[in-house]
């Protein structure tokens, strides 16, 4: 080798030597940022030896993709489970202590003991209180649903919003991938920030990628509606000022397509509003639907001689009118505060029957007991038994929830565990490891000193030739 190979090999050193440092230092500066992925410089073979020719990005297209449909479906499964608790919350937690059909129950009790002792005042004013506690439970289950919708509400207008942002975003670096690639500079950097906003646009909503010409990336929904192709779409949602029982949410459009929400338990729902949209759509009027049925049966249950009795629908029209539980409540004309009489159950509110006014007159008593006992139809809508009893229907209406409830939690348990393992086979391809990467600086260091050495040999050699020549 002559001595300006030699000199050349050297230099060629010293800067792949440069160049491999730079980069591991930025993957240590880097190590704790899960955005980022493990650079490594690539090297090839030249004339005056080895040379670093690009700076190449560690990536997994395959679980990238996973891994975006793992976090959609975890984030779907996690906004449904949390409309769903908060649903159980209203009614009082694990003990469903504040449900309508705890306080029915009591109803029905405290009604059978009036019944067999009809003289007992206090008794009849323990079933008006009965009975109002079970209205309020309806009244205040009804407008805590109709809150809860309008929070779902106001939730996918924020999302509608962060999406729109994260699509912008998008573009930006989008377009700084495609061109650099056309240009063949690094666009690494640029890759890593568009595959952060792909995993919170995957959050929102379920998303696919189609890579085109020059890195270029397409996006499109779980429905596979055109959600960036070059451009973002138009995300749009006009949100609701106030929510009963009676208004319909408005729908999310992407590039004019309605989003689809979420069905079942194990929700079908891929990223935050798909989920809400079946919270506040289809989960929530349901529920509601079931409110107004146990409702109904209530009134019809104490009807008295084709009219209200005990219980009053407050002035709507008719009893089947959605929002019919957070109206219902008890006649006044036997709750002694509001200048009415109990006794009235016993007797009559809308007649008198007895007419002896025997304190041991039982026939209406009884006959609202009996009613209790009753099957009686129910609404298909409300997606349980549509021939029941009333106590029985407002029992499966608690179960109907656990039951969706107890399939969410096990799905976002299962989807939690599948999102762990995805994002750690990613970080395993991608993530940064300081052991290999201070353990590359030790060799970097030992091929610094090995060229330094060469040139030092260099310089000897020629500084010899150099005085025997003189």
């Amino acid at each position: 080798m002559s001595l300006s190979a030699a000199m050349k090999t050297a230099q060629s050193s010293f800067s792949n030597v440069g160049l491999q440092s730079a980069v591991a230092s930025k993957n240590i500066a880097n190590a704790s940022n899960p955005n980022y992925a493990r650079r490594a410089a690539i090297l090839a073979t030249a004339s005056s030896g080895a040379t670093v020719v690009e700076t190449q990005r560690a990536q997994n297209e395959a679980l990238l993709k996973q891994n975006l449909l793992s976090i959609s479906k975890s984030s779907g499964q996690d906004t449904l489970l949390a409309g769903l608790t908060q649903m159980k919350m209203m009614m009082g937690g694990e003990d469903y202590e504040l449900a309508p059909s705890t306080y029915l129950a009591k109803l029905r009790d405290n009604l059978q003991t009036f019944a067999d002792k009809p003289s007992e005042v206090s008794l009849a004013e323990t079933v008006v209180s009965d009975a109002i506690d079970v209205a309020n439970s309806l009244n205040s289950t009804s407008n805590a649903l109709q809150k809860l919708r309008a929070e779902a509400d106001a939730d996918i207008n924020t999302a509608v919003v962060e999406l729109n942002r994260l699509l912008k975003e998008f573009k930006t670096y989008n377009d700084k991938v495609r061109q650099g690639t056309a240009a063949g500079t690094d666009v690494n950097d640029a890759l890593d920030q568009r595959d952060k906003l792909l995993t919170g646009i995957s959050a929102i909503i379920g998303v696919t990628t189609v890579n085109r010409t020059n890195n270029d990336l397409a996006l499109y929904t779980s429905d596979g509606t055109v959600l960036f192709e070059t451009v973002p779409r138009t995300v749009s949602f006009q949100p609701s000022t106030t929510f009963t029982a009676a208004v319909d949410g408005n729908q999310v459009l992407i590039d004019g397509v309605p989003v689809q929400a979420g069905a079942g338990g194990n929700t079908s729902a891929q990223g935050s509003i798909p989920a809400l949209l079946q919270v506040r759509d289809y989960v929530a009027p349901i529920f509601q639907k079931q409110l107004d049925e146990i409702a109904r049966g209530v009134i019809e249950v104490f009807s008295e001689g084709g009219m209200e009795g005990l219980f009053i629908s407050n002035g709507l029209p008719a009893v089947t009118d959605p929002g019919l539980a957070a109206v219902i409540k008890v006649n006044p004309d036997v709750i002694s505060s509001e200048g009415g009489n109990p006794t009235k159950l016993r007797d009559g509110i809308n007649a008198v029957y007895n007419t002896d006014n025997n304190a041991s007159f039982s026939e209406l008593l009884n006959g609202y007991a009996a009613a209790f006992e009753a099957p009686m139809p129910f609404d298909p809508d409300a997606s349980i038994e549509t021939t029941t009893t009333i106590l029985s229907f407002s029992t499966s209406s608690v179960g109907w929830l656990e039951e969706i409830r107890s399939a969410a939690t096990t799905a976002g348990g299962d989807k939690a565990a599948l999102l762990g393992r995805t994002q750690e086979a990613l970080l395993n391809v991608t993530a940064v490891s300081l052991d290999e990467e201070l353990a590359l600086l030790l060799d970097l260091e030992q091929s610094y000193k090995a060229s330094a050495k060469l040139v030092a040999a260099v310089d000897e050699m020629i500084a010899a030739l150099l005085q025997a020549a003189g």
